[in-house]
């Protein structure tokens, strides 16, 4: 337990001295934008609860998938394509920023 708390406030002190980079700070918005934007088309559309909307959100921009909630109409269907397209590269990119 120790350790890990350790490492997470080592993790929470990086990305505290990301946000004062700019690259960082974009990339960081951005991704909490997608983060939004899909958990509010999630919540209205598929009548998800917004954790549930999160969830799902969070779990598509990370490629996992693991198919306990999917989308059921056309334009849910639609909006997931694109949202993992875009997505997709912006999380990579993120998660990389913090990483370095």
């Amino acid at each position: 337990m120790p350790s890990f708390l350790l490492t997470l406030l080592r993790f929470l002190k990086a990305f505290w001295r990301g946000l004062k980079d700019e690259e960082f700070r974009a990339l960081f918005y951005v991704f909490l934008g997608l983060l939004v934007s899909g958990t509010v088309f999630y919540s209205s559309v598929e009548g998800w609860s917004v954790l549930d909307a999160l969830y799902f959100s969070v779990i598509t921009l990370a490629t996992v998938g693991y198919g306990d909630l999917h989308p059921s109409t056309p334009l849910s269907k639609i909006f997931t394509m694109f949202y993992i397209l875009v997505g997709a590269g912006i999380f990579v990119a993120f998660i990389t920023k913090v990483t370095l």
